[in-house]
Formats: structure tokens, sequence, C-alpha cells
């Protein structure tokens, strides 16, 4: 195993600074570079796998030193788990409440004490609701900012701002002697500040109330979607497209940009060789150091995803942790857990801040979960890894002018929860039909770790929902340790040459397309994309010839069906091929080479077995204690469940989620986001399953708690999310508490 722990002093502090010089990220071999790259480069050169293959298998990024780990400064506050005033608890992102009224011995007592329906809409909240004093303030599927009465579930006031309001995400700000107290929210391309007693824009802030964004707006998610963070007068609001800015929280005038994807003369340009203007955009959120004024990032990968011919080099700060100066949004440091990223593996959670005992002593550290399954945990204040970051060597590209990082992740510590690569080890048996279903498929596919898409052959892989999601992690402050819940499902990623021109629709159709649409389409496509694990017919001139075409379909292949002579004649046959290969068109498709080779993918289908359950193995879903003073996993159970599976006596398999849990010091965690539409207590030191409350729809986000008059609550949107159709969607927000003492 190498190592770069040998290097001299300079460049030692240079690497443990976590930047990014034109040829090397984090003392790893950089992907090339605009300055790597010669003017008479060939973008349609195909990667030498054996020259990959000379470079030592690891290369490690070395841990801090004991002496260089940041000491804890106390931050956060205990009083600051009392209440919850912000999406995701704190500036911190814990997701903790020291309340502790319900607890194990009681929580199977809770019952529903109020629900609330918007009554304007269905639709999918990923909104973490807040409380202000004795009311709940949220989104609606109508797009209202609502106030409610947190006790009773009264809506009080609501508000209709310009766009979808606070997608994943607002924050509470209490005042200053010279400024009132407001509640802040993005939609659509704005920042809003209201009264949080009335639902009325603070007139004074912006114009009337609001301040324009910068960034464009992304169809429904607008210019900013994810949760803001407020450093004393500074509020710090992430961009969904890319960029993170600084704004006057009294006055709304813009204070900084940072650009996450570096514009000419800033650090970091020199890693595209091309820049893109959709990238390493912002759209899980951040967490703030709110005595060191550091506010944390996690962004996105690169955009197209799966395809980075258009932008070769590492890509920052795609798919990195950043560290900003939230006075100035000057970068303090960076942490990129994959170059140039051709699986779509954002950093997909927000941070959160902890403070852990290494070698005896309490020191500050940021860690944030990812959709590769890890989890990064650095120093707080200089970026330094706690435990030893292993990368190995990655594979090359079999696509003409791709050019791939030379290594990728794979970490010891903090364990991964979830898995790496999958393989026929993984696949179902759930019943000998779906075992015979998904291994006939999975001869079809292309699989290994980071192994980057081919024409012909769909890439599985996990996690292109997580491992952890958008919802992320909760973190106990006392102990150190981090609860996420996570999805563990195959993927099918089918990458084509899209050079084809559209079938000609005015025109009668030739007999080869006839034919396509009557034996082929089925699996195909009436498009040629695929369905499945069928590959995607456009672009097959480029891969197939017309021997190789006539002999596949003759035979059949994997999971293909053979296609005899009494089922397609001859004449047909030919037909077929000559559709496919496009030489039946009256105008033939241009010949010449555009700069660069283009690609497309077909879309995100999950490998499921011939009963729509997913083809691997369960857990499918999973809710993880990771100690993060040690980097193990402590425990790990399934997270929801199938009832009509549970009906047949299969023992859990946990499903897909879309959640996230919170932690209190009741000893309890509280989770939902299963495709059962239920929300769980869970003994926070064991992981047993202690209670569950059944929702109208699926939850959509992680609960919230709070107290009033000495009773809590705990609170969710169950609006149903991503795993359901539209027709599935619904409006609520319900309150569990245990029932009132007469």
């Amino acid at each position: 195993m190498s190592s770069i722990s040998n290097l001299p002093r300079g460049l030692w502090a240079a690497l443990l600074s976590v930047t990014l010089s034109a040829t090397a990220q984090n003392g790893i071999p950089s992907s090339p570079t605009a300055s790597g790259l010669s003017t008479n480069h060939d973008y349609w050169a195909v990667e030498d796998a054996k020259e990959r293959e000379k470079l030592p298998l690891y290369k490690i990024i070395p841990a801090a030193r004991p002496d260089e780990l940041t000491p804890a400064n106390g931050y956060p506050k205990s009083e600051t788990f009392q209440t919850w005033h912000r999406s995701h608890g704190d500036n911190g992102g814990m997701r903790y409440s020291a309340l502790d009224l319900i607890n194990r011995l009681n929580v199977t007592n809770l019952e529903q004490a109020w629900i609330y329906h918007s009554g304007d809409g269905s639709n999918n909240l990923q909104c973490n609701p807040i409380i202000v004093r004795e009311m709940m303030i949220a989104p609606t599927p109508g797009k209202f900012i609502v106030g409610i009465n947190g006790e009773n579930g009264k809506e009080l006031w609501r508000f209709k701002p310009e766009g979808r309001p606070a997608f994943r995400g607002l924050i509470y700000w209490p005042g200053s002697v010279a400024a009132t107290e407001r509640v802040m929210f993005c939609a659509g391309k704005y920042l809003y500040a209201l009264n949080p007693n009335t639902g009325e824009v603070i007139s004074s802030f912006g114009e009337n109330g609001h301040a324009l964004l910068p960034g464009r707006v992304q169809g429904g998610f607008g210019a900013a979607a994810a949760g803001p963070a407020i450093f004393k007068e500074i509020i710090v609001v992430p961009g969904f497209e890319k960029d993170v800015w600084g704004f006057d929280v009294v006055t709304g005038k813009q204070l900084w940009t940072f650009h996450t994807v570096p514009h000419p003369g800033e650090f970091g340009y020199e890693t595209w060789n091309r820049t893109e203007s959709y990238g390493a955009n912002c759209w899980t959120g951040m967490a703030l150091d709110e005595v060191r004024g550091i506010a944390y990032i996690s962004t996105g990968g690169a955009k197209p995803n799966f395809i980075g011919v258009g932008h070769l080099g590492d890509n920052l700060f795609a798919n990195c942790l950043v560290a900003l100066d939230a006075r100035t949004g000057t970068r303090l440091w960076h942490f990129q857990e994959i170059p140039h990223d051709l699986w779509d593996r954002d950093i997909s959670a927000p941070p959160n801040l902890a403070t852990i005992t290494r070698d005896g002593k309490r020191v500050d550290v940021v860690a944030v979960t990812t959709k590769n399954a890890d989890t990064l945990l650095l120093d707080r204040v200089t970026g330094k890894p706690i435990f030893p970051f292993r990368m190995r060597r990655a594979p090359t590209s079999d696509l003409p002018g791709e050019v791939t990082a030379p290594y990728q992740p794979d970490l010891e510590l903090p364990e991964r929860f979830g898995k790496m690569e999958f393989t026929a080890a993984d696949l179902t048996d759930r019943t000998p039909e779906a075992a015979e279903f998904v291994a006939a498929r999975f001869k079809s596919v292309t699989t290994g770790f980071f192994r980057p898409g081919s024409l012909g052959h769909p890439n599985l892989y996990w996690g292109m929902d997580g491992g952890a999601e958008w919802s992320g992690a909760c973190v106990d402050p006392g102990t150190g340790r981090l609860y996420v819940s996570a999805n563990n499902l195959g993927w099918l990623i089918s990458i084509f040459r899209d050079d084809d021109p559209p079938d000609d629709s005015s025109g009668p159709k030739s007999r080869g397309r006839v034919v396509y649409e009557t034996a082929c389409a089925q699996c195909h496509g009436l498009d040629k994309l695929g369905i499945g694990v069928a590959p995607p017919l456009r672009g097959l001139r480029f891969r197939l010839s017309d021997s190789e075409i006539m002999r596949q379909v003759r035979t059949g292949t994997n999971g293909m069906t053979a296609f005899p002579t009494s089922t397609m004649s001859e004449a047909d046959l030919k037909a077929v091929t000559d559709y496919l290969l496009l030489r039946d068109r009256t105008t033939p498709p241009a010949t010449e080479k555009s700069e660069r080779p283009r690609y497309s993918f077909t879309g995100y289908p999950r490998f499921l077995d011939n009963e729509g359950y997913p083809a691997s193995k369960p857990p499918w879903g999973t809710l993880n204690c990771l100690d993060l003073n040690t980097g193990k996993l402590v425990w790990k159970v399934p997270l929801g469940e199938y009832p009509e599976l549970a009906a047949q006596g299969v023992p859990k398999t946990g499903t897909e989620n879309y959640g996230g849990a919170i932690v209190t010091a009741g000893g309890l965690l509280f989770c939902s986001g299963t495709r059962d539409a239920k929300i769980r207590a869970f003994d926070k030191e064991t992981g047993a399953e202690l209670w569950s409350g059944k929702l109208p729809w699926v939850g959509s986000a992680p609960p919230a708690t709070y107290s009033i008059r000495g009773r809590q609550f705990v609170v969710i949107a169950s609006t149903g999310n991503k795993l359901g159709k539209q027709s599935e969607y619904g409006d609520a927000y319900v309150a569990f508490a245990l029932p009132e003492t007469k």
C-alpha cells in the first residue's frame, strides 16, 4: 500500500490543506486539466488501460496528527437543542433535540395529536418544518408558507410567495436591537423575509420583503432549494444551479458570491478544460459553525451526469465539501470525494457538525454522508481527514474522448454503510422465478468498482439515490454517534452515441421500421432508447456490424429472445438491420466528426425483479449507527417493509426510503420516508424498533420535535415522496404526542 506521508514539508502542508493544484488533488494524480491538455489533444482517443494498471493500487491521504486537530469550542450550546429554529434543527444540521419527555419507557403510548391538511393541492414536500415559540412554520403543496398552532394543528396564517417556497428548508432569525425577528426562505428567484407572528413580509428587507437571487430558476426548484443558515447578520444561501451567496439578513443586500464552478483566474478553474453553466450545485444543503463563522457546503457533480467528455478534468468544486468564510465567501478549504464524477454520485446530504473524542481530547469535526455510502469526516477548521483517506486505482473508460480520474475513494474508516460493487452474489433469491429473471438480465450488464459506462451494456451499480440521500444524517452531540438512513438498490445506466438524426415522421414507415416496432420496440422502446437492461439502439451503427446484429437477433443473448426464421424472415431481418443502421433513409446521416463525441443516456431505471421488487438481496433500506469517534458501524437495521411480503412470512426487508431521522435525549430515533407510510421510533443504542405510527401518505422529510406546556410533540410532513405516483401525493402534516394527562 502506497503512502504520501514522506512528502516534503511544503507539499505536505499543501496536501493537508486539502487544496488542488493544476495537477494534483489531495496528493492524488489528477485527470487532465485545461493546462494538461495540449492544443492538438485527440478528443476521439480511447484511454490506455494498461498504462493505468502501472499505477500503485492505492494512494492514501494521511489523517491529521493529534496535535493538528482543532480543540472543541463548546458549540453548539445545550440551549440550542431545546428549540427547532432551522430545518435540520440548528445551524449545525445535527437534528438533535434535548427533549426527553418522550423516551424509551413511554414511546409505545404515542398517539396522533393532530393532523393538518393544507387543502391547496397535493405534492411532494421535502422540508423539515421549524417551530417558533408555539407555532410550526412550513410550506404547503399549494406553494404557500403557513403558520400552524403547534398544539392543535389549526392554521393561523398563510402567505403566497412567487414560486415554490422552502423546498428543502427555512430558518428563523430572532432579530437584533436594530431589526425585527423574521422567518427566511427561498422561493422562485427570491429570498423572502416574513414576520413569524403574522406571515406578512418584512417590507424593509430587499424590495418589499424579498431580495433577488442571482441564480437562474431551475424547473420547480427555484434558484435555491436547500435551507439557508445565518451567521450573525449574514444569511448564506446555497444555489440550486450553482454558486453560494451571502446576503445581509436585515437589508437583503447581496454581500458576496462563491463560484462553485470557478471563473477564469479563480482557484480551481484549471480543473475544467471546459466549464459549464450548470454543475457543482448545492442542491442538498449546508451547515454553519456560528462561533467560527464557517459555512460548509456540499455539492453535486458536473453536468451532464454520466458523460464527462465535455468537461474533462477533476471539475472543482463538484462532489466537494467546501468550507467558506461566512463573512466574505472566501474558500477556506475543500475536500473532493469523487473527481470527474461519471456516476451521478453527488455528495447528496447536508453536512453535520459534531464533536468527537480523539486520543482523549474533544475535537470539532464536520461530517457529510454521500450517495457512495461514505462518510467524509474532517477537521472543522483545517479540512484534514480524521482517518486516513484511502483512494484506489480506478478503471479507464472505453468511450472515445473520455478521460477518467486515476483514483477514486475506497474508504476503510469510517466504515461504509452501504455496498460498493454489485456482484452476482447480491442477486435476489426471493423466489426461483425472481432469481432466474434477474440472473438472465445480470449477464447483460457491466459492473465493478467505479467502472464507467460503455456502449451497448447498462452499467449496474449501487447508490444512484443513495447510500445517503438529501435528508442526510443526524448526530448525537454527547456520544458523537451519527445516524443515517440509506438505500441499497441497483441502478442501470445506459449510454449511447447521440449522433442519430430523428426518424422521419412525415412519410410512410419503411419496412424495417414496421418490423422493429412489431418485434423489437417492446424491449428497446419506440424511441430506441431501451427499457431496463435492454440497451439503447440509437447509435448502434457505431458499435455493431451487419453480421453481428443478424447473429444476435437469430441466436439471442443473455436476456434477449432469439428470432429464428420462423418468426422473422431473412427479408425482415435485412430490413430491420437497415433501419437500425439508418440505411433506409432518404437522406443519409452526416458522416463528419464533431470536435468531441456526443453521448447521452437513457434515464434512471432501477434494477428490479419480475414482480417489481429490488433485484438484489435485502435489506433494501437501512437505518445505520456510525460511531464517529472510532469510525466503526455500531449497528444496522432494516428500515421499512412491504406489507404483502410480511404477510407471506418474509422477514423485514427494508424499503427504499427518502426521509431521514432525528435523535433525542429520550434515547430515541424517529424516522420515516419508507414505502409503507409509517413513522417509526428506534432505540438509539441498539436500533431496536420500539413504536410505529401510520401516516396518511408516505413521510416525505425528517420529523421535527418541540414541547408546549410540558407536552412533547413529533411532527412530520406526510405528502408522499418520489417513491409514489403523483396520484399518491397528499397535503398533510401529522403530529404525535403522549396522551394528555387529565
